[in-house]
């Protein structure tokens, strides 16, 4: 009995992890010669994981998801907090045309972040 319940109890607590995630999940590099293992960092790497993006001194959770019309995008309100402060902005998620990247756009600002190889924290 105790064999049956192992993969049962290991699928239970995988599966909401697996449907948390979201379509920008990964690590991506800040510029071209950025660590990937360095996150959060000036000069390292920025990771989105289950709805949260973390950022260079600062972590947003992705809320109120719109996918744009005739777009392969996605615009989110980013509740943001770092450095003693807290606030909330829009900001739009797009996939780079080869799907290596991503492009983020914030009122004013256009990152493009180039995704990080396999097996990248």
């Amino acid at each position: 009995m105790k064999h049956f319940l192992a993969p049962l109890v290991f699928a239970t607590c995988l599966l909401p992890a697996l449907l948390l995630a979201g379509p920008y999940d990964g690590v991506y590099r800040q510029t071209a010669n950025a660590e990937c293992a360095l996150i959060g960092a000036d000069g390292g790497s920025i990771r989105i994981a289950t709805g949260i993006f973390y950022g260079v001194q600062m972590q947003c959770r992705m809320t109120r998801p719109v996918d744009v019309s005739g777009m392969n995008a996605t615009l989110y309100t980013m509740e943001c907090s770092g450095e003693n402060e807290q606030w909330t902005e829009r900001a739009m998620l797009m996939p780079t045309p080869d799907q290596q990247g991503l492009y983020m756009i914030w009122d004013g600002y256009v990152f493009v972040y180039s995704l990080c190889p396999d097996g990248a924290p």
